[in-house]
Order: C-alpha cells, then sequence, then structure tokens
C-alpha cells in the first residue's frame, strides 16, 4: 500500500482513498488524461510500449567503462546488487523519490567511496536504508514513539530522523561524533530487497555530484556511472527532485521538519494524528 493511501485510510473524510490502482500514482494522472484526448493516442501508447522495451534491453547490454553494467531495477538483478554490497562495491538504486548511491553502511571503506563519488563533505552526515519497518530498531532508538507511527508514515517519501541508541549495529565511523541518524524505509521494493538480502543495512544518498541538482532518471548521473560496480534502472521516477520529507523525532512527542521534501504536508498530517507537537525552532 503506498503513502497516499495509508495517509487517506488513517484520515477519513480528509483525504479520499484512491478506488483505483492508477489513481495512487500521482502524478501519472495528467499523462493518462492527455493519452486519452490525444487524436493519436493509440499511437502515442505504442510509442511508449516500444521506448521502454528499448529502455531496457539498453541497460541490460550497455558496457560503461570500469566493469560498470546498467540494468532494470527489476527481481531478476536483485541478487547481483545483493553480491555486490556485500563485497563492499557501490550502487546505483531508484527510490520512491530519487536515485542514490547506496553500499554497506558497516563498511568504512564502501561509505568513503560514496563520499569519493560525490566529491561530498566527511562532515555532511548519510542516511541509512532499511528493509522494513521492523528493522529500524537494529539502528536506531524507537521506544519513544507513539504505536502504531512508524508503519503509518512508512514505507514511505520520509526520512525519520532518531537517535542512535546504545543497541545500534551501525559503525561509530559512520556520522562520527553525530548521535542521531537519517533512516529510511523507501516505497521502493527494488532497494528494500537489497537492504534485507545484504544482511546489514544501507547507507544511502542522492545520486549526484555535491551541490547538483538530484536525479529523477540514471541519465542525469550519466557521469559518475563509471565509479558504480552497478548502475540500475528505474525509469523516471515521478516525485520530483524535492526527495524525502526529513522529520527529526529523536525527542518524546515532539517533531521537527528540517527538509520539506515531497511529502511535508501528508507527513505533519500523520505527526499530528498521533498527538506530536511540532517542536519550537
Amino acid at each position: 500500500m503506498n503513502f497516499p493511501t495509508r495517509l487517506a485510510e488513517k484520515l477519513p473524510g480528509i483525504l479520499p482513498v484512491p478506488s483505483h490502482s492508477l489513481l495512487r500514482k500521482g502524478s501519472i494522472i495528467s499523462e493518462l488524461r492527455f493519452f486519452a484526448t490525444a487524436n493519436h493516442s493509440r499511437r502515442l501508447r505504442l510509442g511508449l510500449q516500444k521506448n521502454k522495451v528499448w529502455s531496457l534491453q539498453r541497460a541490460e547490454l550497455s558496457v560503461v567503462t570500469n566493469s560498470c553494467i546498467v540494468h532494470p531495477a527489476t527481481e531478476a538483478y536483485a541478487q547481483e546488487a545483493i553480491e555486490a554490497i556485500k563485497s563492499e562495491k557501490v550502487i546505483a538504486v531508484p527510490t520512491d523519490t530519487l536515485y542514490g548511491f547506496a553500499c554497506d553502511a558497516c563498511s568504512l571503506e564502501a561509505v568513503n567511496r560514496i563520499y569519493e563519488i560525490k566529491g561530498r563533505k566527511l562532515t555532511s552526515p548519510l542516511a541509512i536504508c532499511v528493509g522494513d519497518v521492523s528493522d529500524i530498531k537494529r539502528v536506531a532508538t524507537t521506544n519513544h514513539l507513539p504505536h502504531g507511527l512508524l508503519d503509518s508514515l512508512l514505507p514511505g517519501p520520509v526520512t525519520l530522523v532518531l537517535q542512535r541508541g546504545e543497541s545500534s549495529i551501525l559503525e561509530k565511523s559512520l556520522n562520527p561524533g553525530i548521535d542521531t541518524i537519517g533512516v529510511r524505509v523507501p516505497d521502493s521494493e527494488f532497494i528494500r530487497e537489497v537492504s534485507r538480502g545484504s544482511g546489514s543495512v544501507l547507507a544511502l544518498t542522492s545520486a549526484n555530484l555535491s551541490g547538483d541538482r538530484s536525479s529523477v532518471c540514471v541519465n542525469d548521473f550519466e557521469n559518475l556511472w563509471q565509479h558504480c560496480a552497478f548502475v540500475y534502472d528505474g525509469g523516471l521516477l515521478p516525485s520530483g527532485r524535492a526527495g524525502s520529507t526529513i522529520v527529526d523525532l529523536s525527542k518524546v512527542g515532539k517533531y521537527k521538519i528540517i527538509r520539506p521534501g515531497s511529502a511535508k504536508e501528508a507527513t505533519v498530517a500523520i505527526l499530528e494524528m498521533y498527538l506530536l507537537e511540532e517542536e519550537d525552532c
């Protein structure tokens, strides 16, 4: 179940529950309306199907420098991605918001590689990705949160900032000197399957040079393919370039929006439904 649908069910009378699977796609609605009214809609649909097939064929066959291969982000290639993570390599993957670089968060070598690829300052923290909501407690403290809150927010386009806690499996070398961690459970099955299969957790950051615009298709960061073991193509991502909504939930009964992102309104509605109050700036 996607994020808007879960929100609609949690807030009856405020938001309608989508009644058709296509209506859950958000930005795709306007495209469908266009195709339905165009004079040559059938030709356009056939053209899109042809382009999609060509794109997947290209993704399967394109070999880039340093043995980087572009593959579709499908179940058929999940095990390949898992093995790359276990081998302490960096891969590029789609999420429910943006394309990201991912690696084993417990591998200092792999984490440093991501910083090198992005040209990112070592003082800028990385978020992590886990496969399921139940995995969050392995890396962060969650027992202060209202029961049901995490399942209402996730999976979805939200990054939760939480205290690491003494029992966190994360290496101290990840984001040194910072006692909180940004955690994601994207509403994207490919990256979640890779995270589950890795036996660890993934360090995750946007697939772009530091300071450049975020990537919503693999061609946006084509200049960086050569630095990845594999690039997984999930097509054009529909959420825009705003990224996930980042919310700090590290304090009891409080929330603070760090970055509005693509789901601020929906996120705040859920937080307030659970009686959390916005922290004063």
